[in-house]
């Protein structure tokens, strides 16, 4: 199994501060039954483990894990819990209609909350701050699409981003509906949780089928009525997911912790989040220990949706990270960087996160967050529990459910069209810096990235 301690500042740090020794658990000890099998350790599987069991104490459940709680991009995230959804408002009322369209959102807004809720109640102490989040704008393309984005949510009947000036922090629209938090304390937390409520959690076990009534792994079979499939990117690698999913790497990195005097020439209060309106997506939070953790995308795809641990570190895209830090926040010059890692996030073909019940209920699939899933798969977790509990509620009733997303295309079209994809977002933001207006190759990539 992998060293825990390397995968991320999140999981080291737990180490660290004598948090969690990351021990592993035994792994699966041959053929057992479940009422429920879940497939991956991470948010989405652990908070389904723990809704089932909240709804049916009595449950038999049964988590399998390749490697250990919190392998996968549950350990490795920047830490927003937010109520951001990949396809955006309008396109929601597109594809779903407006009602459909809105309770998705509300139910999106509603989970912030409820995240910091559920952690409290479970006794899960993961610096859940909800401070929101500050979108820097730094020229006049973000200042029209601060106020786009402004239009589009009063002409959607949401709450609307509010336009700040701070003497440090300089213009940025804010949003409330964002908390950050320390997600490697949070899946551990969650892990232990789902034992104490029942939940019998078996690691380094790699699952090599799914069928209905059936999981086959490496150390066993594990027979159960209900199969949940919560794999995000690594169900690329899975019969039954496959090309439905695209391991799209994000990189990330951690400051060691600054002084107060450095954070109030930045402005960023502790525990906010913080982008700014680039294509290439940058997001950060100021953490509960004063670091700045700041990740963003622009790593290539690897053919054949390759998933390898040395894609989680790439000397270029860290180091364009790390100038992107003081070229946003000019006081942190010179600061330490001490750790750089990253792993891949779920990205299906449409862009839209998904919770399938396929093979009449018996098997349930959720993911592909495309990066946005600290808090939405908590909405997966819940929802999928009522799924596999046979309830029919206001979640079984949102508009993801029952999606399923188109594959991607086979190779070598899938790792050209991607890569074109990426590279062509850093072409934009470089030309929207050079000219000062929108870049048309950006409008191209952004199309062909949803469609």
């Amino acid at each position: 199994m992998t060293d825990p301690r390397g995968v991320s500042f999140w999981l080291d740090d737990l180490v660290t501060k004598d948090i969690d020794d990351l021990a592993p658990r035994a792994a699966l000890p041959g053929d057992v039954a479940a009422d429920v099998c879940i497939v991956g350790a991470g948010f989405t599987g652990l908070w389904t483990a723990v809704s089932v069991l909240e709804r049916e104490p009595d449950a038999r459940v049964v988590v399998v894990e390749r490697e250990f709680a919190g392998f996968g991009a549950s350990g490795r995230n920047g830490g927003w819990a937010s109520a951001l959804f990949p396809v955006g408002h309008a396109e929601l009322v597109r594809r779903h209609g407006a009602d459909a369209a809105t309770a998705m959102t509300i139910a999106m807004v509603d989970t912030v909350a409820e995240v910091g809720r559920a952690a409290a109640s479970l006794g899960i102490d993961c610096d859940f701050d909800r401070k929101g989040t500050y979108s820097l704008i730094r020229s006049e393309l973000a200042d029209r699409a601060a106020a786009d984005e402004q239009h589009q949510a009063e002409e959607a009947g949401l709450a609307v981003p509010t336009r700040i000036s701070g003497d440090a922090l300089g213009d940025a629209l804010f949003t409330e509906a964002c908390a950050s938090l320390h997600p490697g304390k949070l899946v551990r937390g969650l892990a232990r949780a789902a034992e104490e409520l029942g939940a019998r959690i078996f690691e380094g076990t790699r699952v090599t089928g799914v069928e209905p009534g059936r999981v086959t792994t490496t150390e066993g079979t594990v027979i159960a009525d209900r199969v949940v499939i919560a794999t995000e990117a690594w169900g690329s690698e899975l019969p039954g997911v496959g090309r439905r999913i695209l391991p799209l790497y994000s990189l990330v990195l951690a400051t060691a912790p600054m002084p107060e005097a450095v954070w109030e020439r930045i402005g960023l209060p502790r525990g906010a989040t913080v982008t700014d309106f680039r294509h290439n997506l940058v997001y950060g939070q100021r953490t509960a220990d004063d670091r700045l953790v700041f990740g963003g995308r622009g790593a290539r795809y690897h053919f054949g949706s390759a998933i390898r641990p040395g894609y989680d570190r790439s000397a270029r895209v860290h180091a364009h990270l790390e100038r992107a830090v003081t070229a946003l926040f000019p006081a942190a010059e010179g600061v330490r960087f001490t750790h750089r890692w990253g792993g891949p996030l779920g990205v299906p073909r449409d862009w839209h996160p998904f919770v399938s019940p396929v093979a009449g209920g018996r098997v349930v699939v959720a993911g592909g967050y495309v990066g946005d899933g600290v808090a939405t798969a908590n909405l997966a977790g819940r929802t999928v529990a009522d799924l596999v509990t046979d309830r029919r509620t206001p979640l079984t009733a949102l508009p993801w459910v029952g999606t399923v997303p188109p594959r991607w295309e086979p190779e070598p079209l899938r790792f050209a069209g991607v890569n074109a994809v990426i590279g062509s977002l850093s072409i934009a933001d470089a030309e929207e810096h050079a000219v000062g207006r929108p870049s048309k190759v950006a409008a191209i990539s952004g199309r062909l990235g949803r469609e």
